[in-house]
Order: structure tokens, then C-alpha cells, then sequence
């Protein structure tokens, strides 16, 4: 698949940029949790039977799943942020038809529109790239990675006091009059990235892809109500694996694919999507676990006693943490690298739950609880998209991040499912009502803690990274030092026109000996441009702007050596570009 990218910020972006963005980040993230505080209500409120009413939270996981790789595809195709504000603007619809229905359908075609907002995160960390400083990357994609757990803690004592002071359809308005803010935000604030992929949407791919994950996740969210060895829950997890090993088979072979799985193949990247389920199913427990503990009425014994509202604040610190973490992420990346960074955090996570095993008697130990895998978490969610924007072109940075919060959400899916049939599989019957037991919780959290194992030794297997030169530098002398050492390892110049004059915003693609694109990037202001190189060996530099009549040139990179600088000269005939 020929590509298009930007190594380094070709438009300046206001000090406003990130957070816009963050912001659009936790607006989305939110839709995951609004409805937490009255989902034991949902079948009286909709007039349904509690297993139909289940189907207003997974559509909204399972349509949150299948948009989010697609939307990071049409973005590298159309622009990250015109796809940005056409995901926003569906949540928006999607808001205000669930606000002005109580019947089943409606809200659950509502709600699957809310849940194709999922791909703004990705959106966002591409956006993050294009435009911003080296030096400045690493703690907003930080940030923007952490707002998933942000927006999620942040809703739920919000939505509890709103659902416990008002009608549960405010929440709908609410979220919909976020989601206009965050589209009016983004187009004041945010510029559109130059960063193109080339190449055509692959429809079939997104079919494909749309039709397996469907058929994986929903036997997943179901398989309790449906009974776990039934032919329906085995039936369709059969069925997924066919559509998913042919849908793999053809984008193999596709030219422009909808994932580029053999870039998704890379140690870097494949460790990196691995780790990522892990963290996502140690996130989920702990949303699933203390909210139920600290509600319990006191005479369960264990139970904690507290309001909707009290329990939602305990909480609420998980994502506060995560938030905070994105400055202390910067500083600890830029010294060991985003891998490190990763390792950390999960094993805070692995501390948190530990400790949680036996913190669960008083109220104030469910904020430590809190706090301490809110900054588990954030560093680990943190890391992940340095890791992958580290491993990929530019040109693909929204669709391999689309992926990657997939699999987050596969592991958050795969939690809801576990833990749901843990808790009710060891709760005590009391006149006919499931109550979750002590023994459940705990059980809960040591399987958090096997799950955080599982992606520490997946993120110990990931390569010693090669291209973070743009994620982990925290000062400008910093940028500037690797920016320079980053150039040794490729090909660097300017691109000149015949009177000697720099040419802004060319196109110099790199060609080795095969005709492959190797990569390409864009001349900045001052007519300059670098390219790393794969490999040493002979490539053909091209250059082509508008204006300009294209030009090629022969170069050799010998590995460790300085680079051949070279000045392109392109003549001065007219030509379309």
C-alpha cells in the first residue's frame, strides 16, 4: 500500500489543540458509562425483559468496535478531522434519538450511533502527530490515549446524580450537548492534517472485519444470558473465526487493505495489541467491582452502604489519576522509552489489585484503590499509543491506533463478560434477588491480576524501540539533539528549485532497489526534509511538487555512516502534481 505521511508538523497548532481534543476523547468515552447508574432500572424504564434490555449496552460496545478501525482508515484516506467531526456528529443523532424514546428499538438504534463515536480517540492521536512538536507528542497522546478511562470515571458520579435528581433521558441530552460543543471546539481550534493515505476505502475489508467482530463480541456479551456451551454462543464463535481468517486472506492481497496486516504483524506492533486486551480487561474490573461493593447495604456484612452518588465520587478519582498521569508519563518515557513506561504501569496495576484484595471493608480504602490503578492504568494506556505510532508510517497512524483501542475494547468486552459470570455464579440468593458475595469480588480482582501478568510478559516480549525519537523528548534541546541523530540514520537535504530557492510542502518519496515505497514524507518551510531508512543499501530519492517538473536521484546509505545529504533541484517547468 503506497503512503503518504508527514514526519513532522507541517502546520502550526495552537496551544489549544490537545486539549480540544482531549476533550472530544472524554465526550466519547463517556457514552461507555452513561447508562451504568440504571442499569438494574433499564427493564422497567424501556418495558422489557432485563435480557432485552441488555441490548442498549451491547450495541453500543459492538458498534463501538467495528467503527473504531474503520473511522481511523477513512481518516487517513479523507482527513483525521473531518472524520473527527462526522463521528461526532453521529454520537450527537444518535444522543438525541435515545433521549426522545422509551421504547426498546429506538434506544437501541440510539445508541449504536453512540457508539461509532468510539473512533475519535484514534482520530485524535493522529491529528496529535501531524501537527504537534516532538516535544510535546508524548505527554498529549498520553493524555489523549487516557481520556477512555477519564471520560469513563468522570461519568459515573455524573450520571449518578443526574439519573437520582432528574429524568434518565437528561443524560441523553447532556451527552448530546457535549458532543455539539466538542464539534464546535474542533473546528475553531483544530486545523486539518496535510497527512494522506493514498489509495481507495477498502469496502469489502470494512465488511469483513464489521461481520467478524459482531460475530466474536457478541456470543461475548450474550454468552451468560445464553448459556456459554449452547449451540448459539459456540455456534457463533465458529462462525467468527471463519470470517475472520478469510476476511485476513483477502486483505492479504488487497492493495490499499482496511488493516495493513503485515505491518499489524511487527513485534512492536503485535505485542503492543496483545498488551493492550490485558490492560483493557484489568480497567473493566475494577469499574464492574466497587461501585456494586460500595452500594451493598451494610447488613450483607461486607456491603458498604453507600448512595449511588457516594459510590460514583469513590470511583471517580480512577480517572482523575489517569489524567494527572499524563505529565508524569512524559517525563518517565522521555527517560526509558515508552516500553519501560508500560511495564510500570502494569505492575502498579498488579500492586492495586493485590492490595485491593484486602481493602475492601471501608469506603476510604476504595478510594485508594482508586487512585492507585488510576495511575497504573494511565501509564499503561499512556504508553501504548507512543508504542504504535513509534512502529508505523504517518499515513497509517489512524488506523493502526483504531486498532489498537479495538483491542482495548475486546479485552474491556471480555472482562464484562467473565466477571458478570464470575459475580453471578458465587452470589447468594436472598428472596430471590442475586446478591454478589465478597468471595466474587475477590475473585474478580485476582483475575485482573492474572490478566495484568498476561500483558506484562507481552509487553516484555516488545523490540527495543528504533523510531521514539519523536514521542520521548521533553525539551526543546532534547527535540533538537534527537532530531539530529535521527537524521544520521537516513537520508536528509532540501529540496531547491532551479534558482537555488527552497521548495515548501514537496513530496520526496523513498524507492529501494525492489520499486517499493520505503517511505515519504513532505518538505517543511525552509525547503528541508528526513527520511529514515530501513536498511542500509541503494534507493531512489523522488521528489515532485506543484509547479515543478518531478525529479529522481540515486542514493546509497551504508548503516552506520553519516547520511548522504542531498539537494534536490527541481526544474521549473509546470506540471500537475
Amino acid at each position: 500500500m503506497t503512503h503518504t505521511s508527514t514526519d513532522r508538523p507541517t502546520r502550526q497548532a495552537s496551544g489549544a489543540v490537545v486539549p480540544v481534543l482531549a476533550f472530544a476523547g472524554i465526550v466519547v468515552a463517556v457514552m461507555q458509562t452513561l447508562l451504568v447508574p440504571v442499569i438494574k432500572d433499564l427493564p422497567q424504564l424501556l418495558g422489557t425483559a432485563p435480557s432485552n434490555a441488555t441490548w442498549v449496552l451491547t450495541s453500543t460496545l459492538l458498534s463501538g468496535a467495528v467503527a473504531t478501525p474503520i473511522m481511523g482508515r477513512l481518516g487517513d484516506l479523507y482527513g483525521k478531522r473531518r472524520t473527527l467531526i462526522l463521528s461526532l456528529a453521529v454520537m450527537v443523532v444518535g444522543a438525541l434519538v435515545s433521549a426522545l424514546t422509551s421504547d426498546l428499538v429506538p434506544m437501541i438504534v440510539g445508541r449504536t450511533l453512540q457508539g461509532f463515536a468510539m473512533g475519535a480517540i484514534p482520530l485524535g492521536i493522529g491529528l496529535m502527530r501531524d501537527m504537534l512538536p516532538r516535544e510535546k507528542l508524548g505527554s498529549a497522546m498520553a493524555l489523549m490515549s487516557s481520556s477512555i478511562g477519564v471520560g469513563g470515571g468522570l461519568a459515573l458520579p455524573a450520571a449518578a446524580l443526574v439519573a437520582q435528581h432528574a429524568d434518565w433521558h437528561a443524560l441523553f441530552y447532556g451527552a448530546a450537548g457535549l458532543g455539539a460543543l466538542a464539534i464546535v471546539l474542533t473546528l475553531l481550534v483544530v486545523p486539518e492534517s496535510p497527512a494522506r493515505a493514498e489509495g481507495t476505502f477498502d469496502v469489502l475489508g470494512a465488511i469483513g472485519l464489521s461481520a467478524g467482530l459482531v460475530l466474536f463480541l457478541l456470543p461475548i456479551t450474550k454468552g451468560s444470558d445464553w448459556g456459554w456451551a449452547s449451540g448459539t454462543t459456540l455456534g457463533l464463535f465458529a462462525a467468527s473465526a471463519v470470517v475472520l481468517l478469510l476476511w485476513g486472506v483477502m486483505e492479504l492481497r488487497v492493495a490499499a487493505p482496511l488493516v495493513d496486516l503485515r505491518t499489524t504483524a511487527r513485534p512492536a506492533v503485535l505485542f503492543t495489541n496483545l498488551a493492550s486486551i490485558m490492560v483493557g480487561v484489568s480497567f473493566y474490573v475494577v469499574s464492574l467491582v466497587l461501585p456494586q461493593l460500595l452500594q451493598l447495604p451494610t447488613a450483607t456484612g461486607y456491603g458498604l452502604g453507600q448512595s449511588m452518588v457516594v459510590a460514583g465520587l469513590l470511583v471517580a478519582p480512577l480517572g482523575l489519576t489517569m489524567m494527572v498521569t499524563a505529565p508524569v508519563y512524559a517525563r518517565v518515557s522521555a527517560k526509558y522509552g515508552p516500553k519501560v513506561t508500560l511495564i510500570l504501569g502494569m505492575l502498579i496495576i498488579a500492586i492495586g489489585y493485590g492490595a485491593g484484595l484486602g481493602l475492601m471493608s471501608a469506603a476510604w480504602q476504595s478510594l485508594v484503590i482508586s487512585v492507585v490503578l488510576g495511575a497504573g492504568i494511565g501509564l499503561a494506556y499512556s504508553s501504548l499509543p507512543a508504542l504504535i505510532v513509534g512502529a508505523v508510517p504517518a499515513s497509517e497512524t489512524g488506523a493502526a491506533n483504531g486498532l489498537n483501542t479495538l483491542m482495548r475494547s475486546i479485552g474491556t468486552s471480555v472482562s464484562s463478560a467473565v466477571i458478570g459470570m464470575v459475580l453471578a455464579n458465587t452470589a447468594n440468593d436472598v428472596n430471590g434477588v442475586a446478591v454478589p458475595t465478597l468471595h466474587g469480588f475477590r475473585v474478580s480482582f485476582l483475575i485482573a491480576t492474572g490478566a495484568v501478568a498476561v500483558g506484562l510478559l507481552m509487553a516484555l516480549f516488545l523490540p527495543k524501540a528504533n523510531r521514539a525519537p519523536q514521542l520521548r523528548a521533553s525539551s526543546e534541546e532534547d527535540a533538537n539533539l534527537e532530531r539530529a541523530e535521527e537524521a544520521l540514520r537516513g537520508f536528509r537535504g532540501r529540496v531547491l528549485d532551479a534558482g537555488g530557492s527552497p521548495v515548501a510542502r514537496a513530496k520526496v518519496t523513498l524507492i529501494d532497489r525492489r520499486g517499493r515505497q520505503a517511505g515519504a514524507t513532505v518538505s517543511a518551510e525552509d525547503g528541508s526534509y528526513a527520511l529514515a531508512v530501513p536498511a542500509r543499501g541503494a534507493y531512489v530519492l523522488a521528489a515532485k511538487a506543484v509547479g515543478h517538473a518531478p525529479l529522481a536521484s540515486s542514493a546509497t546509505h551504508a548503516g552506520d555512516e553519516r547520511s548522504v545529504e542531498l539537494d534536490l533541484a527541481l526544474p521549473e517547468e509546470t506540471v500537475s502534481a
